[in-house]
């Protein structure tokens, strides 16, 4: 009985991650904020926002913000192609945003030994404040940074996209 428990316990350990690519650098977004995944299409440009916030599209009726989380982490600006994807991610406020990928790779599980917590100080980039730990995929011998989304998205401090 107790060998069921820990299997059980162990499966609930086990978090899946959407991983995304930017440039040659891998990113981990808990799947459980993940919405949506849809192709690039038409964003209409906002006048007067953050160089960040890339517009609004229209998703079946609902008016969603995009964001290049590229520029807004300081990375080089986004180039579109036919891999760029947008990806919904639904905040635990119920508000739904659009996020800038130049792919989606896979989905891939990981358990709380494959995290290794991030430590940072304000110092350091830009990119390291919207980690909350690094994966250690060990199939394909790589990290994977995974994105603390109330950090990337304001949540935490009560700020906005």
């Amino acid at each position: 009985m107790e060998e069921i428990m820990d299997l059980q316990q162990e499966e609930f350990d086990q978090v899946q991650y959407i991983v995304i690519r930017f440039g040659e650098e891998v990113f981990g977004i808990d799947i459980k904020y993940v919405d949506n995944i849809v192709r690039m299409q038409r964003i209409t440009r906002v006048p007067n926002v953050a160089p960040h916030i890339k517009g609004v599209l229209n998703l079946r009726g609902e008016v969603i913000p995009v964001i290049s989380l590229r520029i807004k982490m300081g990375l080089p600006e986004d180039e579109i192609t036919k891999t760029t994807r947008i990806i919904i991610i639904k905040l635990e406020s119920g508000e739904s945003i659009g996020v800038l990928v130049d792919e989606v790779l896979e989905v891939i599980m990981l358990d709380h030994t494959q995290i290794e917590k991030v430590a940072y100080n304000s110092k350091e980039s830009a990119a390291s404040s919207f980690l909350f730990g690094v994966g250690k995929d060990e199939e394909r011998d790589r990290l994977i940074s995974l994105l603390d989304i109330g950090a990337t998205f304001g949540e935490k401090e009560g700020a906005s996209v």
